[in-house]
């Protein structure tokens, strides 16, 4: 296996963005929201996952990506600096993780975002065209995305996940801060450097419990909605991804007729962190081919 050597050209610590807002979403929730980068650019909407935040995108906000695009991350509802409603009905709905989405485009008037959807993002841009259709998009990035998760089998979703996850959703919270440090141990090829490592245990840590299980115990097929898609999609992979296994990529591939295929030797489920020079160079290719 080809070794994979962390950049350390970025720290986690954010640039100072050049805008911050409070959105409302699906249900009325608060959403956080910040930008960084041309305003002028092509708009790049990032979509962290299960148990992260905003900040996980620390690098893209301070890379060469800034200089040409609009940047726009926000924190999903129940993460972050966002509204977090503890019953599990404001996660299982689809509808309204679609109307998050949906807010965030419609009241920052991006126009024909680049969606890149990290993990768990793949689920709420499925939310999102089953709602709206694919018309106010311009091209999706999946990021060791996940498509489908279908209990009690969990098909393509790896060890990683699924022996860490319960415990990460109890309430004791010893149990769930060991259940997130075997999480983040495993989430990479090769160790996370320390800044990014303790930013990534702080921003797990910051979401309650009865989040982090709700959000797992939807039943999702995204399927109908990739087998119809006409926008171009770059399926981003890390070959070594415990978390999100490969075959979920691969499934990708199978069903949709727009997703081309960027894998990523030696890299697990964070190639934005792992390779950061290669992801970022790949965004700015795919933001720069949208019509």
């Amino acid at each position: 296996m080809e070794h994979m050597v962390i950049s350390d050209q970025a720290t986690a610590v954010l640039a100072e963005p050049t805008a911050t807002y409070d959105i409302r979403g699906g249900g009325g929730v608060r959403l956080h929201a910040r930008e960084w980068g041309n305003r002028q650019g092509r708009a790049v909407v990032f979509i962290h996952g299960w148990s992260a935040s905003h900040v996980c995108w620390a690098r893209q906000m301070q890379g060469r990506l800034a200089d040409e695009f609009r940047l726009v991350a926000f924190d999903n509802r129940g993460h972050g600096m966002s509204e977090k409603p503890l019953g599990a009905d404001s996660y299982r709905e689809p509808q309204l993780w679609a109307d998050d989405l949906a807010a965030v485009i419609d009241q920052l008037g991006l126009d024909r975002p680049v969606l890149v959807a990290w993990s768990y993002g793949g689920f709420i841009v499925s939310d999102y065209i089953r709602a709206y259709g694919e018309d106010r998009i311009g091209a999706v990035n999946l990021v060791g995305a996940a498509v489908m998760m279908k209990p009690p089998t969990f098909d393509n979703i790896g060890p990683g996940f699924l022996e860490n996850a319960p415990d990460a959703s109890l309430p004791d919270l010893a149990t769930n801060i060991a259940a997130v440090r075997r999480f983040l141990g495993v989430s990479t090829a090769e160790p996370l450097e320390p800044d990014d490592w303790s930013a990534a245990l702080a921003w797990n840590m910051v979401v309650p419990p009865e989040v982090k299980g709700a959000l797992i115990s939807r039943r999702i097929d995204g399927d109908d909605v990739l087998a119809g898609l006409s926008v171009p999609v770059l399926v981003t992979h890390g070959r070594s991804d415990t978390i999100v296994l490969p075959s979920m990529a691969e499934h990708v591939l199978d069903v949709c007729r727009t997703a081309r295929p960027s894998w990523y030797e030696g890299v697990g489920h964070m190639p934005f962190v792992e390779d950061q020079a290669r992801f970022d160079r790949e965004v700015a290719e795919l933001a720069e081919d949208v019509a």
